[in-house]
């Protein structure tokens, strides 16, 4: 069983046990198809980064994503960490952000988003999924189903800590030019520099 999230809606994580368990953050996507035939151009492959913006309780912040090889760290702060970096979209696994939650009462908020590193900025042809996973939980799944932008990133769900014994998980699907205007709107307030990976 499953939930799909409709934009503005949320809903709680269920606790089952002393604590959330491992929360796993996926993200899928695929490359867009040729068309017009054969002899019509290859076109662009999507690189599709996965990451968050996460806030802990005392106060601290910072991102993790692959950009700037901040992979994060699952048992110590900021217990949160990603996988890999699926260049290609072909990944049947995608990429995954993990989330302790035994670690709940130290985080305040995530914020879920995604970019294109590379490739077209075709969020249609890109027809990203997110799966968001927790023990005893149905699944959310947040579809990236707003098309009409041709900026590269977009920030996807957002997670905040309800009483210290679970996350709400919202969808938000709104688009922006980079990190620095995302953060702005949601009220981060990091220094943000051009990195590589």
């Amino acid at each position: 069983m499953a939930v799909e999230l409709r934009k503005g809606q949320k809903v709680n994580l269920e606790k089952h046990g002393a604590s959330l368990g491992e929360i796993l953050i996926n993200l899928n996507w695929s490359q867009p198809a040729r068309r017009g035939g054969f002899f019509a151009p290859k076109p662009q492959p999507i690189d599709l980064d996965l990451g968050c913006l996460f806030e802990l309780q005392d106060g601290s912040k910072g991102c993790v994503q692959a950009l700037g090889n901040s992979f994060g760290s699952l048992n110590s702060a900021p217990y949160i960490s990603l996988d890999g970096d699926d260049r290609t979209g072909s990944s049947s696994a995608g990429e995954n952000l993990r989330v302790n939650g035994a670690m709940i009462s130290r985080i305040r908020r995530i914020l879920v988003y995604t970019f294109i590193y590379e490739g077209a900025t075709n969020w249609r042809d890109a027809n990203g999924i997110v799966t968001l996973r927790c023990p005893g939980s149905q699944d959310v799944i947040v579809r990236m189903d707003e098309y009409g932008s041709n900026d590269a990133m977009c920030a996807i769900a957002l997670l905040e800590n309800y009483n210290n014994e679970t996350f709400s998980v919202e969808k938000v699907v709104r688009f922006f030019r980079g990190h620095e205007p995302m953060d702005r709107n949601f009220g981060w307030g990091l220094r943000w520099t051009p990195g590589r990976k």
